[in-house]
């Protein structure tokens, strides 16, 4: 999921500069309260998780795509265990089914993706995208940060208008469905991330994200 939102989110930003090439500022403004209008997710922003506790029933340790990490769950069906992508040896994603139902989806994405997208696709210069993306991380806490409520709709900068509509529309196409319930800080000595979607509420899926200098890791918890 990770690498496809990545693709989504490319054709956003052409489309959002699109607008701003061609549109006078009156039409810019009108966006803007467009923009913010179709973003139903855009005014969640992150908090703390409020039930920290970790489960006590007897889990299963795994050790996939480079990462180490335990289930409360201990029913795996290694029958349906399947990777991907399936035409090439280096593998970075692993789908584990349990027989109770539940799938956990496990994908590892290189360490600046996002900064890479920008060169690759844009051609823009290594030192600038270094210079606005310090990292993961900090591209993904402040496309989480930004709400409608905080946007300058009658600015006179086209500048402030390019960048609001920017981070609001990748920020609608970045969120997944389970991120109406909430989003949530995750922190540990290693990693930092959030977590879509509130476990206390009951639905389809629940996206997990952690973020470090070596990589990050994206988990989706599915029943």
């Amino acid at each position: 999921m990770a690498l496809r939102v990545l693709r989504r989110i490319l054709i956003t930003i052409v489309a959002t500069l699109a607008v701003i090439l061609v549109a006078g500022y009156g039409i810019v403004v009108a966006s803007s309260f467009n923009a913010a209008r179709k973003a139903p997710f855009a005014r969640i922003v992150p908090t703390d998780l409020k039930d920290k506790s970790v489960s006590q029933a007897p889990g299963t340790k795994f050790s996939y795509i480079g990462y180490e990490f335990e289930v409360p769950w201990s029913d795996l069906d290694e029958t349906q265990t399947k990777f991907y992508p399936t035409d090439k040896p280096d593998k970075c994603k692993v789908d584990l089914h349990f027989r109770s139902g539940l799938r956990l989806l496990v994908t590892a994405v290189p360490p600046r993706e996002w900064a890479k997208t920008f060169v690759t696709e844009f051609k823009t210069p290594p030192q600038k995208v270094d210079a606005a993306i310090k990292s993961d991380y900090s591209f993904v806490r402040n496309m989480h940060e930004v709400t409608p409520d905080r946007m300058h709709y009658w600015s006179l900068s086209l500048d402030v208008h390019t960048r609001e509509m920017f981070w609001l529309n990748v920020k609608s196409v970045a969120l997944s469905n389970s991120a109406a319930s909430g989003i949530f800080n995750l922190e540990n000595q290693d990693y930092k991330g959030f977590q879509q979607g509130n476990p206390q509420v009951r639905q389809d899926g629940i996206i997990v994200s952690l973020y470090s200098d070596d990589g990050s890791v994206e988990m989706i918890f599915l029943q």
